[in-house]
This record gives structure tokens, sequence and C-alpha cells, in this order.
């Protein structure tokens, strides 16, 4: 199963900006029956399930004006789980206005969105997108209409796809060792160089902020996730392809992001990167592993020995040679062999030559 995210056309946003209103005044009374249950004046609480408040909502589609009575039901189950998944009695408010309004959402259950004439319908809407995956001929399950920050809505559904077959791998195997200098050097020497997509445009972010122009600072930030997208998507892809096994360090952004390093690590996307490489390789078929990466920058890939640059002061070491073999290496790509050959299950990657031949 995969998600298709596509744009809709702006025909039809004055609809889902007046159906995303309905879905916060829902969400917001279900948010209120939940905590009340949970702390009544009298008696034990009762923790409700999205069940229980579906059963609650029943024939709250015949007062809105936009909103089926499944998506309803959707909105209770998806409020149940989030109250589940943080084990809170209740949530944040969904807000429709002011400077902190909440992004437009407006969810569906699998079957209330078809294919019709060149358009999804949803409804009794007719939302015209931009096409660009053929919706056409797949299998249309649940999903979201979404808006971002800039108020643009996109269509969000799941799709059923076939896993490629695994008698089909390509002999090869390849390490990724993630940084900054670089996001990602694989251990055949590719790199992905780092795009600076944030850091390039934190001057001109900085002026549109401080003359108020909210719209534009808006579209400098979306121009550069687009362009981080872009960057990541066709790496993660050209390894899918090329390499039958991927193995990838388990390097924390969630961690790292809270030292001196943040915006630069927030930057480069790993965690982006590692997702896309995961669902990629389940759909192609691909193994895609996360390994530890422990020793590999001080580890020789060809000895074993740990020779190599530690701690912070090391950082700045970009090449080394190793005290006890004399191999001169490259940083990144030898941390990149280390991590392959904890990948294949051995000590070093000094064995990655016969591995090769």
């Amino acid at each position: 199963m995969k998600t298709l995210r596509v744009k809709v056309r702006p025909d039809t946003w004055c609809w889902l900006d007046m159906a995303a209103r309905e879905v916060n005044m829902v969400w917001n009374h279900v948010n209120e029956l939940c905590a009340k249950a949970a702390r009544p004046y009298y008696g034990p609480g009762k923790w409700l399930s999205g069940f229980d408040v579906a059963a609650l909502l029943a024939g709250t589609s015949k007062e809105l004006d936009c909103l089926p009575a499944h998506t309803i039901t959707r909105i209770a189950v998806e409020h149940a789980d989030k109250r589940s998944a943080t084990k809170s009695i209740k949530l944040s408010w969904r807000r429709s206005g002011g400077s902190r309004k909440s992004l437009g959402w407006v969810p569906f259950r699998r079957g209330q969105l078809q294919w019709k004439n060149g358009a999804v319908v949803f409804a009794g809407q007719r939302f015209r997108i931009f096409d660009s995956y053929g919706l056409r001929g797949l299998d249309l399950r649940a999903g979201s209409f979404a808006q971002n920050a800039l108020g643009e809505w996109f269509l969000n559904v799941a799709v059923n796809v076939e896993t490629r077959s695994s008698e089909l791998l390509p002999a090869k195997a390849v390490g990724i060792d993630l940084g900054l200098k670089d996001v990602a050097v694989t251990s055949d020497g590719a790199t992905l160089p780092a795009g600076r997509w944030y850091r390039g445009i934190e001057k001109k972010l900085a002026q549109a902020q401080r003359r108020g122009h909210k719209r534009h600072a808006k579209r400098l930030h979306r121009n550069a996730a687009n362009r981080r997208k872009d960057a990541l998507h066709k790496f993660s892809t050209t390894l899918v392809k090329d390499y039958g096994a991927i193995y990838i360090g388990d390097v924390s952004s969630t961690k790292l992001a809270k030292t001196r390093m943040a915006k630069s690590v927030l930057d480069s996307g790993w965690g982006m990167l590692k997702t896309m490489l995961q669902y990629k390789g389940h759909q192609a078929g691909r193994i895609v592993e996360v390994v530890s990466e422990r020793f590999t920058t001080q580890a020789c890939a060809d000895c074993g020995s740990l020779t190599g640059p530690r701690g912070r002061t090391g950082l700045v070491v970009r090449e080394w040679t190793c005290g006890d073999c004399g191999t001169p290496h490259l940083r990144d790509v030898n941390a990149a062999r280390n991590i392959l050959a904890a990948g294949l299950g051995r000590p070093c990657a000094g064995t990655i030559k016969e591995i090769r031949q």
C-alpha cells in the first residue's frame, strides 16, 4: 500500500475551506465529550472509544452543510487513536481562525472517493486535480484532503501497489553514512551534497519576517522544503534502482536536533531520507536496514584497527591514514564501508574486496 499526494485545483478550495471549519467543529465537540466522560463530577470516568463517540454523533451530518456521516465517523476514530497514542484525556483544540489557525483537514474512508469523468468525487462535489500518478486505474482507499500553510489543498489517498519479486535483486549492496558536510555518502563514493536548503534562505526569510510579509516567508519555507524533497527523492530512487541491499547508519536526528547543530541537522533531512529508502525499498523488493554505526568512523575499513579520528576535535579531519596498515581513507567513505560491513554481519570492511570479486 502506498499513499499518493496530488494537488487540488483552486476552483474547489472554497468548499474545502468550509468543510475544514466543520471538521474543526466536530473535532472540538468530540474533544469536549471525551474529556467530560473521562472526568465526570460523580463516579468513575469512562474512556470513550471511537465507536462510542460515533454512536453519540449519530445524525450530526443532517445539521452540517458539507460533511457526510462517514467523515464524521472517521473524525471520531482518528481522535480516539490520537488520544490512545498520546494517553491524553484531551487533545489540542482545532482553531478555524486567528494567528494560530489549524491547517485544513478533511478525512474520508474507503469508498467515499470515486473517480468519474477525469476528476475525483467526494460528498457530491467534483474535484479536479493535477493527476501525475494516473489515479483513473487505481483502487482508491482511505485518505484525506489536507491544506498547507499557504492555503493550498492537496489530496492524500492510499492505493494498492504491487511489490516486485525479490528474485530480481541487483547483486550489489551499499552502505550509507549520514553527515552534515554531505547529507549522505555511499560506500562506493557517491555523495548527496548538503543543499543548504534552509540555510540558503535565512537572510531572505529574516527580511520577510521583519517586514511582516508572512505569506512571502511561508513561500520561502515551501520552496526550501520542495527542493529538499526533490533532492532526497532523486538520491533514494537511484539507490533503490542500483542496489539490492541498502544499509544506513542509525544516527539520530532527534537527539542531534537538541544540540548546536540543530539547524543543519534538520535542514539535511536524514529522517526523510531513511523513510524514503524504507518504503521505496519495500515496494521494489529490496533489503533496507538501519544498522549501528558505532566506531565506523574510527575503524579502518581494511584492517579494522581503531586509528581513525575521534571526538569533537576529530570532526574537522576529513582524510586520514591508518596507523597500522598505512591505507589512506576519506572519512565518510570509510564510515560507509564499515556500515556496509556491519549490515553484512562482518566485523570490519576488510573483506569487502572478496565480496566484490
